[in-house]
């Protein structure tokens, strides 16, 4: 097991992307205070009296925070950031259901390879780092693991699990919510193809007050379909079967119809204050972390 353990380390995280993650840290939008005060000094918005800097407002940050100062002068809300100690809690949520095993580049591989990079910068940071996997429910789960050490619990997960069954995003939340009550960030990793709809789901979310990053990753193949003619197609979590004659016609509203959907969720998020992110696995996973989660205001 554990030659294998390191093997997927290499396969999810090169040794050279794991240093240039040594530079970074999780960020939130929200005060939190763990049980247990970190190890370093961050610089998040809390009320410590040593001020460290400012940023851009977002939806969902703390009115109380606002400098009014600026505002007045500049006609733009920024934030007042401290310097504070805090243990951070940080949540990963995978989607292993079946649809996640689809693609090249490979979905499930794609979203592993991003919850090892989020899980290693908050390791090496000292937050508390937990790691769920869900497909109708939470499936396995590593929780409140604190310190580079605890990577190799996390990459053993990360090996063992495989994709399985259809996804029910409510019912993993809802099990989520009741066995993590402390705030903190949560980042949920999944393509979102929920048949029960993801609004329930959000809502047991939304009401614990997490800091919430959710991030729907599609294949190529799902964005820009390739083909044609008279198929059988078998949904791959619940073996619904439809013959469909594939037209030009039907690619067309198939792509307007994903567009929509993919729409509809980000407006849906944004509206909560829910961080939202799309992605095709064409995009180096590389640069989500080290771009877009560092736009989003995840990563510093």
């Amino acid at each position: 097991m554990a030659n294998a353990v390191i093997q997927s380390n290499q396969q999810l995280l090169d040794p050279a992307f794991m240093r240039r993650l040594d530079q970074l840290s999780l960020m939130s939008r929200r005060i939190f205070a763990g049980r247990m005060r970190g190890e370093r000094l961050t610089k998040r918005r809390g009320e410590s009296v040593e001020f460290a800097d400012y940023r851009n407002y977002v939806s969902g940050d703390d009115l109380r925070f606002l400098d009014w100062n600026i505002y007045a002068r500049l006609g733009q809300l920024f934030l007042k950031l401290f310097l504070q100690e805090e243990d951070l809690h940080v949540s990963i949520l995978c989607d292993c259901s079946k649809s996640m095993e689809f693609g090249d580049p490979n979905k499930w591989l794609y979203a592993r390879r991003l919850t090892a990079a989020i899980a290693y910068i908050g390791l090496i940071n000292q937050d508390r780092v937990s790691v769920y996997a869900y497909s109708n429910g939470l499936q396995r789960e590593l929780t409140g693991a604190r310190g580079r050490r605890m990577m190799f619990k996390v990459m053993e997960l990360l090996t063992d699990l495989s994709c399985e069954g259809p996804s029910h995003l409510p019912a993993a939340c809802k099990q989520f919510a009741i066995r993590h009550p402390q705030p903190g960030i949560v980042i949920l990793l999944s393509d979102f193809y929920e048949k029960a709809g993801y609004e329930e789901g959000f809502q047991f979310l939304l009401g614990r007050k997490y800091d919430i990053y959710a991030l729907q990753l599609l294949s190529p193949e799902e964005i820009e379909p390739n083909f044609s003619g008279d198929l059988r197609l078998t949904d791959i979590e619940d073996d619904d079967v439809a013959e469909v004659t594939v037209t030009r016609a039907l690619i067309h509203r198939y792509k307007r119809n994903l567009q929509g959907y993919c729409e509809e969720l980000k407006n849906y998020c944004s509206q909560r204050g829910i961080a939202y992110l799309f992605t095709s696995t064409q995009v180096p996973f590389d640069q989500i972390i080290l771009k877009y989660f560092r736009a989003r205001g995840l990563v510093q």
